[in-house]
């Protein structure tokens, strides 16, 4: 009988095995993200934060210009593009995937022609143009649930079953990509996390985000410093690098392919670790 293939995951330039979790470092150029806001808005600061990161062992670097933090506002495309693309083409000669967060069908368009190898869009290309941006590319998307915009999201949501509800909506946008002629190898899911979920939602989410490996693409994961870890230990959002590593093995543990973290070489000595106590061939 013949092997079964490692799931892979194509990523423009770079065709990512996924036998063991990958690190999707952030790099926000903001002033306003909620956790790192304004430390890197200078593509200066950026280039070397992003450097940095894939020092550390990042495996994805995922750039972002816009904040989505609840209640932001939407950034127009030309601050956005200003902030996001001289960082890219800096960035482009890493040895790793340079992911763009954008949900502006506009700049996935210019990202792609800068270089950029995944788009990732927390509206999961649901914007007119987006879809079409993004057929023709050999990218690797990313694509996000998320009830409402980033301005009102956090008011109120509510759920009947909030994991059948968000893998049933994640399905359905993985289906209209192949319909467009994606290939499902491109293909990557995210739950959400704190995009218009309460706490009790999230948690919900966690625990049952293995449900979300039956849509058949790889799952990512995104709890780093995220308020519902700030709720659970009481720490501010500087201080939550315990729970944010905690967060990312459990997520692993329930199937996530990618973790997108902040904190990069803290995240990679503990899936070290766990990769050590899993592995009855590991060898120290």
């Amino acid at each position: 009988m013949a092997d079964t293939p490692s799931p892979r995951l194509t990523a423009g330039r770079f065709t990512l095995s996924l036998d063991r979790p990958l690190i999707m470092g952030v790099l926000n150029i903001t002033p306003d993200s909620f956790s790192d806001g304004g430390r890197f808005l200078h593509a200066a600061d950026a280039i070397e934060h992003g450097r940095r990161l894939v020092e550390e062992g990042a495996d994805i670097l995922d750039i972002g210009g816009e904040s989505t933090r609840p209640g932001a506002a939407e950034l127009s495309l030309q601050e956005e593009a200003d902030r996001v693309l001289p960082v890219l083409e800096a960035l482009r000669a890493l040895p790793v995937p340079i992911s763009v967060d954008t949900r502006k069908p506009q700049l996935m368009h210019q990202a792609l022609a800068a270089g950029a190898d995944m788009i990732n869009d927390i509206e999961a290309l649901q914007r007119p143009g987006a879809l079409d941006a993004v057929a023709s590319a050999n990218c690797a998307l990313c694509l996000m649930h998320m009830k409402g915009n980033p301005g009102t999201m956090q008011v109120a949501p509510t759920y009947e079953d909030v994991t059948a509800e968000v893998k049933a909506f994640l399905a359905g946008r993985v289906e209209a990509c192949v319909r467009a002629g994606i290939d499902r190898a491109r293909l990557a899911v995210d739950a959400g996390f704190g995009f218009g979920k309460t706490p009790q939602h999230n948690l919900a989410l966690l625990r049952g985000l293995n449900q979300l490996g039956a849509i058949g693409v790889p799952i990512i994961a995104g709890l780093s410093r995220k308020s519902l870890l700030g709720r659970i230990t009481g720490r501010d959002v500087g201080d939550r690098l315990a729970a944010s590593v905690a967060a990312a093995m459990l997520a692993v543990d329930r199937g996530a392919a990618i973790v997108r973290v902040h904190d990069v070489a803290a995240t990679r000595d503990a899936l070290l670790v766990r990769q050590a106590v899993i592995n009855r061939d590991y060898e120290a």
